[in-house]
């Protein structure tokens, strides 16, 4: 991702809608520390989320201001749309902290109405209660999820990225269908996975794939090991795949050998779980409906106790860890379903007593009379 994924146009319309979040929010300022809602708003890809970074953004127009490490400084004047770029460190370590407090004297933070993003990742504990400190009473709406909430509904240019992003994840599973084989060990396969969607021009996923089966057959998000495959084998593989920073995740069951009745059962089950939720996915429906769908499919079943994980969630462009969106499909879920919504759906049984579990994930994007659904693999049981 950069400056030059995104007509300078899209950029302005974004910044506007943020400026006019903010005036109907009473703000006067904005510390934005997530790099995806940086991404978002000035097409920042800089790595800096690791330490401190930070856009400080004004409701009244004038300048975007990023402040990051010395060693972003570049990439951000060439890559970013910030007006005005400072930094902390360089030949020698400096506090992060201190610097930026001279900033909120400058730019009189404290002399106005502050929201500030608490991103679960990207801002470290000790720098969080250092900036409270700072800004005292002018802090008013902390954590604020302005940026997010604005950006689930995809532009054209966004979700033809990820409709991409879709298709090097297809590609993905078509090699994990050609490497597959007993005896090869699991990370030999996640590598030819791999393989396939970075020659294919797709980037690094933001988080890691998952594949277990066997005895890990019930691990939630168990990573791939040195272990073989064997006669009898069942398990899942999930990943992303990624295409300037958009994302579309995939998900497939798979089993070595001919299926028990058991398996059987739990993969078609998970898939007609899915199946009721997606059924129920168009604009304006409220997002527990489709968790709703699909959770009483599995509990019809007996298995209610055995689905512990979201029923979907919304997929953003992505840093690592993680490629989420706020935005989920669980208990007690807020949101409201709109066309250009992408989304990841994936009604989970895992039963550890069993040593069984399965997930079938596919991303759909939400339309204003039901939801299209973007990858094109087979979402059969994958019998090798």
């Amino acid at each position: 991702m950069s400056k030059n994924d995104f007509p300078k146009e899209e950029f302005a319309e974004r910044l506007g809608r943020v400026r006019r979040a903010m005036a109907d929010q009473n703000l006067d300022w904005l510390l934005v520390f997530s790099p995806i809602s940086m991404h978002w708003l000035i097409g920042s890809d800089a790595k800096a989320h690791q330490v401190f970074q930070c856009l400080i953004v004004s409701t009244e127009p004038g300048p975007l201001v990023i402040f990051g490490r010395a060693g972003e400084r570049s990439e951000y004047l060439l890559d970013t749309m910030a007006d005005d770029v400072r930094i902390w460190g360089g030949p020698e370590p400096a506090d992060p902290v201190d610097v930026f407090s001279h900033l909120i004297d400058e730019f009189g933070l404290k002399r106005g109405r502050v929201g500030m993003e608490v991103p679960a990742y990207y801002l470290h504990p000790h720098h969080y209660v250092r900036l409270k400190t700072l800004l005292g009473a002018a802090l008013v709406a902390e954590p604020t999820d302005l940026i997010n909430d604005l950006k689930v509904v995809k532009s054209p240019r966004e979700i033809a990225y990820v409709r991409r992003a879709a298709e090097i994840a297809d590609l993905g599973m078509v090699a994990f269908r050609k490497t597959m084989a007993e005896g090869k060990s699991e990370l030999e396969v996640c590598g030819a996975i791999y393989h396939a969607m970075l020659t294919a021009n797709g980037g690094i996923p933001a988080s890691t794939l998952n594949l277990s089966g066997g005895e890990r057959s019930a691990f939630a998000h168990g990573a791939p090991t040195e272990r073989r495959f064997k006669q009898g084998d069942f398990g899942n593989v999930e990943y992303g795949g990624s295409y300037r920073r958009y994302h579309a995740t995939i998900g497939r069951n798979y089993v070595v050998g001919k299926p028990t009745a058991r398996m059987k059962e739990i993969h078609d089950l998970t898939r007609e779980a899915s199946d009721a939720a997606i059924a129920e996915i168009r604009d304006g429906v409220a997002a527990i409906v489709p968790h709703e769908a699909a959770k009483r499919v599995i509990a019809t079943a007996g298995l209610g106790h055995a689905r512990i994980h979201t029923t979907g969630y919304g997929i953003a462009p992505g840093f690592p860890p993680s490629w989420g969106e706020p935005i989920n499909m669980n208990g007690g879920s807020t949101y409201t379903l709109a066309a250009g919504m992408v989304l990841s759906i994936e009604p989970p049984i895992y039963l550890h007593e069993e040593r069984l579990g399965a997930r079938l994930i596919d991303n759909v994007l939400v339309t204003k009379t039901g939801a299209e659904l973007l990858s094109r693999d087979s979402r059969d049981l994958i019998v090798i």
